[in-house]
């Protein structure tokens, strides 16, 4: 018999479920021996309220591990998540939406309401249609981390996670140990060449091509960011890395940073200003500067930008 185990998704498109997927083989052993899964809305029909629909009160079954994706957005997900909480003993946070709010935080940079509108009420949807009030779960004030929530025993940022570090943290459990995890930035573990000689003075937009040979490895493309394109490896969490490079980096494209902030409780987009700006380039140049927080606008870091009023003549 393995160690009981719940895993339920929140705000989230199921690519962390995807992940643990892409574990490949070593999952085997894992879901047969190691785990046993007791509640995973992905995998198996558990309902909340009783398999007839008979309870009156959400349920999940107790386990000791507990694995919670996506973020929380509205009353549904709040309630499931502090049920989460409640059964089990350890809870994981897998994944940037669960971490930093990901991609579903990114609404809180925009006014709640008149967000809602567009999505019921643009000119694609049906005529007289409204804001829906019955029938589904009403929304929070904004899309909240599950930490902001609850007590999270663990975070394993990523979008999507790694899966090798998705199986170091249920070994680590399963062998009661601390896990190995880098909590080194992008840039630590990035093998790109780096010159230093501070030509870059402006941030250019990515639209154009990255200098480099396709039949040359990592270790001879010079730094993105030194090329003059706006790479958040500094500032962002390391993780992704597979076959010796960050992922992105492996494609010839700068970091956008899905694995959240190096530290804690950074601000990407705070320190990724201070850094540009102590090594002398003109901060002001970044196009779209709160696209740093595209993944981690949790927190109360990403808000809605308040119109200035302009003062009558």
């Amino acid at each position: 018999m393995g160690v009981t185990t719940a895993m339920e998704w929140l705000g989230s498109c199921s690519g962390c479920e995807i992940a643990i997927l892409n574990i490949g083989e070593d999952l085997i052993p894992l879901i047969t021996e190691a785990l046993d899964i007791v509640h995973a809305p992905v995998l198996m029909d558990h309902k909340y309220f009783g398999q007839l629909g008979e309870g009156l009160i959400l349920e999940i079954p107790k386990a000791t591990v507990g694995i919670v994706t996506g973020s929380v957005s509205n009353h549904e997900h709040l309630e499931v998540l502090e049920e989460m909480r409640k059964q089990c003993d350890v809870l994981i946070a897998l994944g940037s939406c669960a971490t930093h709010g990901g991609i579903p935080a990114l609404m809180n940079g925009q006014d709640q309401q008149k967000s809602w509108e567009e999505i019921f009420q643009t000119h694609t949807t049906d005529e007289g249609a409204v804001v829906p009030t019955v029938e589904v779960p009403a929304p929070l004030d904004r899309v909240y981390a599950c930490d902001e929530k609850v007590k999270i025993d663990l975070q394993l940022p990523g979008c999507p996670p790694n899966p090798a570090q998705i199986v170091e943290v249920l070994t680590s459990l399963l062998e009661n140990r601390a896990p190995v995890l880098s909590g080194k930035s992008v840039c630590d573990t990035c093998p790109a060449k780096r010159e230093g000689k501070g030509e870059v003075t402006k941030i250019k937009r990515f639209i154009t091509n990255a200098k480099f040979k396709a039949d040359e490895p990592i270790s001879e493309m010079r730094c993105l960011l030194e090329q003059g394109y706006l790479c958040l490896g500094p500032v962002t969490a390391s993780g992704c890395s597979r076959n010796g490079a960050p992922s992105c980096i492996t494609a010839r494209v700068p970091c956008r940073g899905c694995f959240g902030p190096v530290r804690k409780d950074g601000n990407q987009l705070l320190d990724m200003m201070n850094a540009l700006a102590s090594n002398g380039i003109d901060f002001k140049s970044v196009i779209d500067r709160r696209s740093m927080l595209r993944f981690s606008g949790a927190h109360g870091l990403l808000k809605p930008i308040k119109k200035k009023v302009k003062e009558e003549a």
